[in-house]
């Protein structure tokens, strides 16, 4: 392979923008640029501004790209957070600020379209069953709140595909991002025409499917790249989402690893595992990879964030916990997303009088987690004898990660690598540039291994424990 000497991978998240300079020969990040986002919103809603995705996104490239020649960078990739809604007017601009993944007003929406179509319907088609996170949903909520706007919208993008177009001036997804909008089919590996029809799409506002993330969409515009201090010649891949390009990053794919495990730990939990076949049940949402294999997920809304607001009203640091004893504590700060209680709040029980602050914040961590490996469980059967790859923020925490290892009873990997979104994207880009896989370039740079955590005694009574207490809460029917 010829030198490509520098790609940038950019990790859009929630919260931040992150941009990694990588040596595409050796995988090695040689920096990383951020900005934050702001997210506004209350009474379940959760919007941003796509303009500040933008502004965050050339920040952060400028701050990682200082001390290094800018003509040494040949690819760039986006992955971005998925689900948002971004509806565009004719000339390209944000009609309002982006429905995000968390935005949970849409929750009516989500189980009339299940109602419409049936659950096995949906998983026939899109692999996935509509909840408040998926764009469907948003999209006919927008349809029916904001009618308007509705009206005036040209064109629909997901947060990466917006970023990916203000990049190279061409609207372009990939399989991976598109098969959480619920109106594209898995099965097929298209936009599914009654779908469209049954949400009053037309095709024409959504961007070309590329085959896959690598694909190479264009090169960036003069303007992206006068604003980035980039060469105009540089690459633009197509990108994909945030799970599906840690899935590359981790080296999880057709030219990789196959059926192993991953649980990611920030702002949402998450569970997936890059299977060979179709997944088709409701308890998982059957996302496509972008390598052409599929990403079945089970995704949480509420993790750090949820139990680092406990820490905050218990006036405890983060890692002053201790096991939570007879008290469950269900962070359900958002509502949740799996199981499907978009309009559940956070529920404790089980306090006595001998109950620590500690055990409390303890309960919080056990609960997030629980709720995280359950989802863990609805994974195809080849999956669970592997040991469990724990990533995102939460992974760098000893309270996550041993909270993880007693109630799962299984061997943790911690990769090495900590910015495997953006390392994921940045695989992508070298992909765009040379052709070759990024799933095996990744696993060439050997950023998914890591120290392996021996597997320690399943803790079966905590575990039986909160899963009483959520069944109870689920049959109450809050939602």
């Amino acid at each position: 392979m010829d030198r490509l000497r520098y790609v940038i991978g950019v990790d859009s998240s929630t919260q931040s923008a992150k941009a990694a300079v990588v040596d595409a020969d050796s995988g090695r990040v040689l920096a990383v640029g951020r900005a934050a986002h702001t997210v506004s919103g209350s009474d379940g809603a959760r919007e941003s501004d796509p303009e500040q995705w933008w502004r965050a996104l050339v920040d952060a490239v400028g701050s990682a790209l200082d001390g290094f020649d800018p003509r040494a960078v040949t690819g760039v990739a986006v992955a971005g957070q998925q689900h948002g809604l971004v509806a565009l007017d004719r000339a390209g601009r944000p009609l309002r600020p982006a429905v995000l993944w968390n935005d949970t007003r849409s929750a009516p929406q989500a189980a009339a379209l299940t109602a419409e179509l049936g659950a096995r319907g949906w998983l026939e088609r899109t692999g996935s069953v509509p909840v408040a996170s998926m764009t469907a949903a948003k999209w006919r909520w927008l349809r029916e709140n904001e009618p308007r706007r509705a009206e005036a919208t040209a064109a629909v993008r997901l947060p990466h595909d917006f970023l990916t177009e203000r990049l190279s001036g061409v609207a372009a997804t990939d399989p991976g991002d598109a098969s959480g909008t619920c109106w594209y089919n898995t099965a097929t590996g298209a936009y599914d025409p009654e779908l469209l029809g049954l949400l009053g799409l037309e095709r024409a506002m959504l961007p070309a499917v590329a085959p896959g993330g690598a694909t190479r969409v264009g090169t960036l515009t003069s303007a992206a790249a006068k604003e980035l201090g980039l060469p105009e010649g540089v690459a633009v891949a197509a990108g994909t989402g945030d799970n599906m390009a840690a899935a590359v990053g981790l080296g999880l794919g057709r030219a990789g690893l196959l059926d192993h495990p991953v649980v990611s730990l920030g702002t949402s939990g998450t569970v997936f595992a890059a299977t060979a076949t179709r997944p088709a049940t409701a308890a998982l949402a059957g996302f496509a990879a972008t390598d052409g294999t599929y990403l079945p997920l089970g995704c949480t809304l509420n993790c750090t964030l949820a139990v680092d607001k406990v820490a905050h009203l218990l006036g405890l640091d983060r890692e002053d916990a201790a096991p939570g004893g007879e008290a469950v504590l269900l962070p359900y700060l958002d509502g949740e997303r799996t199981p499907d209680l978009p309009g559940a709040s956070g529920l404790l029980t089980g306090l006595r009088h001998a109950t620590s602050g500690r055990q409390l914040l303890g309960a919080a961590y056990e609960g997030a987690v629980f709720t995280v490996l359950r989802a863990l469980e609805a994974l195809p059967p080849a999956t669970a004898d592997a040991p469990l790859r724990v990533i995102g923020g939460g992974a760098r925490g000893r309270t996550w990660v041993e909270t993880v290892r007693r109630l799962s009873g299984r061997a943790v990997v911690l990769p090495r690598t900590t910015e495997l979104v953006a390392l994921g994207a940045a695989a992508l880009a070298a992909g765009a540039v040379t052709g070759d896989d990024p799933v095996a370039l990744a696993t060439a740079w050997r950023t998914g291994e890591g120290a392996t955590l021996p597997p320690v005694e399943r803790d079966h009574g905590t575990w039986d424990r909160i899963a009483a207490v959520l069944d109870t809460y689920i049959s109450l029917g809050t939602r």
